[in-house]
This record gives structure tokens, C-alpha cells and sequence, in this order.
């Protein structure tokens, strides 16, 4: 297909908006790249795949692509010995977890739903676990290679980790000494170059010895390593040089792996970005609200209620056309802004998508064409390098048409023969369109001269169309009318708008009446026979609608006899499925019940009790028309503070503490306090008094030492986010195993997880005080607290 032809249709801006429903950068390009075919049966197969992703979409939704990349250029380097770092082995192993999904996915959708041509492609993807598998116990989700991934590496990690521990109490207790400390800029310990060292005033360099590795901005401070830790330094270089040794022999190893299915590997990427471009299009197809076309071979045309898919639906006017059956010509005539041109690119765009597997914008039934090539001469293209007019741009766009076109061409003409003198230029559009008519090919041309009504009348396989004007409006209303050509409004709008009558008549006059017999000739002759059509379309519509509804009858039919019997098999072996893990579950709970009881005696903490119930709670089969029950219950009063309640979406009790604007309530559930919309509560128990008394608790908690209770918590490396939550659950373990003191580690760093860690404790209920460590306890990377 010629690009200049796509350029005018407006193509690109199609594969733009697909691109955008693409996720990963392989389908993407599929989709930049593709572009109508004149294989019919290549058409088909292609639009079987986005029907039967469509069908996916709608049942299951979309598949994700997540985690899945372009992999090639790393196999080609793995495969030719080349050694893989840790973020494109990562990335290897992620796409074939990636490609396992998908193909699971799809099976399971097949057997439900058949979708034999994506079932059919992603059954080629290949298994690879075993290289997954040997990625992701190797390098962690950081690209950052684990000390499992060896023995001899966990060995050498425990040796750093230790070196290092030896070199920071040795330059702890050295900064502590008050010889020492006077000298220092700042009491840390820091590391330039992988070297400890510590920050020494400039000043005091002739009396501290070691090696300067750094200075600061301003010269005031020197970073020494002293010599006591230089052989330390020393020894622990060299472990770290074992380290990246061992780390490099781990990549080789996976890399090996990886060159060993490159070649299925690159098969896999290429079937993965094929399924991700066909899902596109099933999105592309849903945002438009498309419909799959029935294609054609014959050039043979119908649009019913087509939409140009580049036009906001509140605004676009359906079009209903038909070419190819009784005629292959359609000749539009009308004023202009009346929406000829968009008539012309709307059938030029919907049959260049359906030529590229895509839906079309237009309702279930409409049929389109497989065309060899789709000519179009649209709009100004006048060349001013070239010094070409109007007339001679469209010219020369017709003269290579003319040269090119074939009978399974489809010809698009914009005002044809407009640009020069009005005789001539009709005169000759009549033989440009009886030249390409005669070639049989399928045409839609706009013109605004009167004389190719006569000539579209006088001409089989030719019929008239126009766009349709509203004259009490005095503007067009964008419809298609095929059959009746256009008429001159010019005198109807001129009285509309109070133009005297002299002036009117005077006009009328000046027409000649051998226009006026034409004009009422075609007028009344294309009224009698559209009479005859309308009526004979009635009938075949009507004939067409009832064949169409009995054969879907007995399709419907069959197909509920043949699986009634598989879905009662299946209902009835999910309800035995269900049955057997709600019995398993329970007696599991039952027996950690009994073993609670047995343990712990009357000791069994409250918590346990509340786990051990939802997981009964859990265990039960859900009633699948709970919601309904829920709507049709009305609670007898609005909910208020000390009533007792139950929350749906928990399926516990509580008390209402207080409540939290109009459409939500903090309810107490066993120790916990949480916010629930009032939808989600139904009132069990109102309070009688008007007012709310203090709550109760049903359970007696025992609180008893836990000697397995953590005492000290460790927060080193979290976001502050996660480290309060790691916090507020640490206390509640603490606080029930009746510990008194705990501890916090949150290291020294920046102080900003210390001073969020504080501010937290300070307003917790359960926390009487709480301080930094002493010096044997941590010091400022640790918070002491005591409990209530």
C-alpha cells in the first residue's frame, strides 16, 4: 500500500492510538509497523485472533505483559560466549516467568472459551523453569547476586562482614578516647575508596598518623585511615576482590544457561510480542466500540452505521453505504462543508483497518473487502516547489491512478475535474469516471456539477448519492443519501433568509429550461424508484431477519444441549471441591484449637482466638447471593456510638466507639479500632441509655510472659512508612507478652528514621517512656521503651 495513500487517510493516527494499548516495546513495534494486506485469507486469520481476544477481554480481561522485555540482544551476547550482568539476567528470567503466565493463562481460557489461534500460538512458548529458577536463586529482585548463590560466597560474605565489624569497633573505641577526639572533625566513621576512615581536623595532621585517602571542600578536614587498621583495610581489600571473583564465576554459570536456550528464548520473545500486538487491537476495538467486519473477496462493501474512528462519538454521524453489489460506482454530489470528503476517508480508513486485522467503528453485520490497493485523490495537494496548480496537482494524482489501478482497486475521487473552467471540468470528469467505471473497479467520487447527476442516472453499475441539507435550518446535516442525488438549495435558502421575490423570480428566470426538465426528471425518476427499492429492501430485510433469527434459534439450542450436561459436571465437582477444603480447613482449626487449649490452658490469648475464628469463618462457603440479602435488609434505626454491630466484609462483631462523619464509624473489633463505612455495618444491638457507656470485653485476656516474645526489633534499611508499621505490630506483641522494656535498632544514618520512630512513641498509648540506648545498648541507634 502506497504511504502517501495512508498519509491522506489518516493511517498513522490509527497506529498511534493502537500503539498506546501495547505493553511491552516489541508489541509496540508490531504495531507501528503494520499495514494492510490484500491476502484475503491472511485478513481472516487476522481478525479471528482479535475476535478471540476481544471474547478474552471481555470474559477474563486483558493478560499482563508485566515484567516481560526485549531479551533478544542479551541472548545473541549470551549465546556467542559473551558474559550477562545481573540486571539483564534478571530481566531473562522475568521474561520467561512472564511468557509461563501467559501460556498458563490462555490454557485455562481454552478450556472455558475456545480461542484456538491464540491458544494454537501461545502453546509454542516454551518451558524454561528450570533456567528461571536457577536466575532467581542466584540474583535477588535488585539485580544484586545473593550470598546463597554459592557456599563459597556466603563464606567470603561472612568474612567482610565480620572484617568490617573488627574495623569499626577498633575506630569506635579510638574516637571515643578523648586523645583522639579533640582531633576529630566529626565522631564517625565513614569510608573513602572502600577504605574506613576517619574525619581528622587539618590542623592535627602532623600529630595523627595513617594515610589521608580524601580532604573536604574547604581543606579543614582530612579523611586518615590510622595505620592500626591499615593491614585490617588490607585484608579486607582483598576479601572484597574474592568477592567479585566468585560473583563473576556465579554469572558465567547462568550465562552458560542462558546461551543454551537462546534460540528458543528468541522464538519465545517473537511469539510474546505477536500476542501482546493482538491483545492491542482487542483494546483499540473496545475504546472504539468496533465490530468485527465480515470480509469479502468480491469487492463488495456495506457499512451500516460506520463511524470515522478519528472523530468524537458525540459529534460523528453514522454513515450507511453499500458498493459493489447492484452498483460499483457511487457518484455525491451537495454543497460544500456538507461531508462528502469525510464520506470519502471514513470507507477509505474502515477498509484499510479491516485490512489490518483491526475492528471497525460501525454495528454488528457490516461487510468490507479485501482490495488490492486503495487509490485516493483527496483534498488540496497543489505543489508550490513544483509550480503546480490545484487543477494539475489533482491531475496528476488521477493520471497515476488511472496507470496503476486494477479491478479490485478501490478508487477514492474528491471533487473530480474541479479547479478550471466549469464546462471543460465536467465535460471532463464524465470520461475520467467512465474510464475508471468501465475498468469494473469499486469508486465513491464527489463532484459539484450538475451534469454527472444525468450521468450517473443514465449509467449501470453507477447510482447517486448526496449529502443531506436541512433547509429549514439552513445548515447539512452530515447524512449520506444513497440514491437521491443533490439538489441546487440556493433559492430555498435565499427566501429562508427574505430575498424579495422579484429578485427571486428574476433568478429563476436565468436558468435555463433545459436544466429545470432535467433536474425534474431526475427528481421524479429517482423518486419512483426509490419507492420501489425502500419497498423491496423492506421485504428482503424482513425475509433476512427471519432466517437469520431461526438459524440463531437452533444454534442457540444445540448449544445449551451440549453444555448442560458439562456444566452441571463441572458445577457439581467445584460444590464437591469446595465441600472437601471447607472440611479439611475446619478440622485443621479444630485440632490447632485443641492443641491452643492443651498448651496454653486458660491462657489462650485473644488474638490466637480471633485468627483461629476467621480462619473457620474463611473456611465456610460464601452464599453467592449475600450482596442481595445485605440491600434488601434495613437497619430499624441509624447506627450510633455503643451500639453493637456487625461488619459484612469481616464477618465480626463490635461496638460503635464513636462516629466519623456522616458516612463512616470507629468500631472497636476484640483490641483493635478501625474506621467502616456505615453500608458495611448491619446493627445487631442498639444501646437502651441515650448514653453511650464505656465498652466492655467479652473475653478475658490473661496476659502471661512469652519467653519466645521478640525483645528487640530491627529496622536498619527500612522507608519510614514500613518501619512504623514493623513498630505499631511489635508493640502489640510486646504489650500482650506482658514484656516491660524493648528495644528499637534504627541505626544512626540521617536521624530521619530515629527522629519518626520517636514522634510515634511519644503519642502511643502503650509506651510509658522511652530513651536512647546506652553506650552497651547501641547508643543513638537504638530507642529503649518502656511499656504501661
Amino acid at each position: 500500500m502506497d504511504d502517501k495513500i495512508l498519509h491522506t487517510l489518516e493511517y498513522r493516527k490509527i497506529l498511534n492510538k493502537l500503539m498506546q494499548y501495547t505493553q511491552t516495546s516489541m508489541g509496540r513495534e508490531m504495531a507501528e509497523q503494520l499495514r494492510p494486506s490484500g491476502d484475503f485469507e491472511g485478513v481472516k486469520l487476522l481478525l479471528k485472533a482479535t475476535d478471540e481476544a476481544a471474547n478474552v477481554d471481555r470474559l477474563k480481561g486483558i493478560p499482563s505483559f508485566g515484567g516481560i522485555t526485549d531479551i533478544k540482544a542479551a541472548l545473541k551476547r549470551a549465546s556467542i560466549g559473551g558474559l550477562l550482568g545481573t540486571h539483564e539476567l534478571l530481566s531473562v528470567g522475568f521474561t520467561i516467568g512472564g511468557a509461563r503466565r501467559i501460556k498458563r493463562f490462555l490454557a485455562a481460557m481454552h478450556e472455558d472459551e475456545a480461542v484456538e489461534s491464540l491458544f494454537a500460538l501461545s502453546d509454542l512458548l516454551s518451558e524454561q523453569k528450570h533456567v528461571e529458577d536457577a536466575i532467581r536463586a542466584c540474583i535477588d529482585e535488585n539485580a544484586d547476586v545473593m550470598d546463597s548463590a554459592s557456599p563459597e560466597l556466603a563464606n567470603i560474605r561472612r568474612e567482610l562482614r565480620g572484617g568490617e565489624a573488627r574495623i569499626r569497633e577498633k575506630l569506635d573505641s579510638m574516637i571515643r578516647s578523648s586523645s583522639v577526639s579533640k582531633m576529630l572533625q566529626d565522631q564517625l566513621v565513614t569510608i573513602r575508596g572502600d577504605r574506613f576512615v576517619i574525619p581528622v581536623k587539618a590542623e592535627y595532621r602532623a600529630h595523627f598518623g595513617g594515610i589521608v585517602h580524601d580532604q573536604s571542600g574547604s581543606g579543614a578536614t582530612l579523611f586518615i585511615e590510622p595505620e592500626s587498621i591499615v593491614a585490617m583495610n588490607n585484608k579486607l581489600r582483598e576479601t572484597r576482590l574474592r568477592e567479585e571473583r566468585e560473583v563473576e564465576i556465579i554469572l558465567h554459570r547462568l550465562t552458560a544457561l542462558v546461551g543454551d536456550i537462546a534460540e528458543e528464548m528468541t522464538y519465545d520473545v517473537d511469539i510474546l510480542a505477536e500476542l501482546d500486538f493482538i491483545f492491542a487491537k482487542a483494546r483499540l476495538a473496545r475504546d472504539m466500540k468496533a465490530s468485527q467486519p465480515r470480509m469479502n473477496d468480491r469487492g463488495y462493501l456495506k457499512l451500516r452505521k460506520g463511524r470515522h474512528p478519528l472523530i468524537p462519538a458525540e459529534h460523528v454521524v453514522p454513515l450507511d453505504v453499500e458498493l459493489g453489489n447492484q452498483y460499483s460506482t457511487i457518484i455525491v454530489t451537495g454543497p460544500n462543508t456538507g461531508g462528502k470528503t469525510v464520506t470519502l476517508k471514513t470507507i477509505g480508513l474502515l477498509s484499510l483497518m479491516s485490512m489490518s486485522g483491526l475492528f471497525i467503528p460501525a454495528e454488528e453485520g457490516s461487510q468490507m473487502c479485501v482490495f488490492d490497493a486503495i487509490y485516493a485523490d483527496i483534498g488540496d495537494e497543489q505543489s508550490i516547489e513544483q509550480s503546480l496548480s490545484t487543477f494539475s496537482s489533482h491531475m496528476t494524482n488521477i493520471i497515476s491512478i488511472l496507470r496503476k489501478m486494477t479491478p479490485k482497486s478501490l478508487i477514492l475521487l474528491d471533487e473530480v475535474g474541479a479547479g478550471t473552467d466549469p464546462a471543460e471540468g465536467s465535460a471532463l470528469a464524465i470520461a475520467i469516471l467512465e474510464n475508471i467505471h468501465r475498468t469494473e473497479c469499486r469508486m465513491v467520487a464527489t463532484t459539484h456539477y450538475s451534469e454527472l447527476k444525468a450521468y450517473a442516472y443514465e449509467r449501470k453499475g453507477v447510482i447517486n448519492a448526496s449529502m443531506e441539507f436541512d433547509v429549514q435550518s439552513l445548515s447539512p446535516t452530515y447524512r449520506l443519501l444513497v440514491g437521491v442525488p443533490g439538489r441546487s438549495n440556493a433559492f430555498a435558502i435565499a427566501e429562508r433568509l427574505g430575498l424579495p421575490s422579484a429578485i427571486l423570480e428574476h433568478a429563476r428566470g436565468e436558468v435555463k429550461e433545459e436544466d429545470l426538465r432535467v433536474e425534474h426528471m431526475i427528481a421524479s425518476l429517482e423518486e419512483n424508484r426509490l419507492g420501489a427499492e425502500n419497498e423491496r429492501e423492506k421485504a428482503e430485510h424482513i425475509r433476512r431477519e427471519a432466517e437469520e433469527f431461526r438459524s440463531k434459534q437452533k444454534q442457540e439450542l444445540e448449544k445449551l444441549e451440549s453444555q448442560r450436561d458439562k456444566r452441571l459436571e463441572k458445577a457439581e465437582k467445584e460444590a464437591s471441591d469446595i465441600l472437601d477444603k471447607a472440611r479439611k480447613e475446619a478440622e485443621q482449626i479444630i485440632s490447632d484449637l485443641r492443641k491452643l487449649a492443651l498448651e496454653e490452658g486458660a491462657s489462650v490469648k485473644e488474638h490466637k482466638l480471633i485468627e483461629a475464628r476467621r480462619r473457620l469463618d474463611e473456611a465456610e462457603p460464601a452464599p453467592r447471593k449475600k450482596a442481595a440479602s445485605r440491600t434488601a435488609v434495613k437497619p430499624p434505626r441509624q447506627i450510633g456510638p455503643g451500639d453493637e454491630v456487625r461488619v459484612y466484609s469481616l464477618n465480626q462483631k463490635g461496638h460503635v466507639v464513636e462516629m466519623s462523619g456522616s458516612k463512616e464509624a470507629v468500631v472497636q473489633l476484640g483490641i483493635m479500632k478501625m474506621k467502616v463505612q456505615l453500608d458495611d455495618l448491619e446493627l445487631v444491638a442498639a444501646q437502651k441509655s441515650g448514653n453511650p457507656t464505656p465498652l466492655r470485653q467479652a473475653t478475658t485476656v490473661k496476659r502471661t510472659r512469652d519467653e519466645n516474645i521478640r525483645r528487640e526489633l530491627d529496622l536498619r534499611g527500612a522507608n519510614l512508612e514500613e518501619a512504623l508499621l514493623e513498630t505499631d505490630r511489635f508493640i502489640d506483641e510486646a504489650f500482650l507478652g506482658n514484656l516491660g522494656q524493648i528495644a528499637i535498632i534504627h541505626g544512626k544514618g540521617t536521624g530521619v528514621l530515629r527522629s519518626g520512630i520517636h514522634d510515634y512513641l511519644r503519642k502511643h498509648r502503650n509506651v510509658k517512656s522511652y530513651r536512647l540506648g546506652n553506650y552497651n545498648e547501641g547508643g543513638a541507634g537504638v530507642t529503649v521503651a518502656e511499656l504501661q
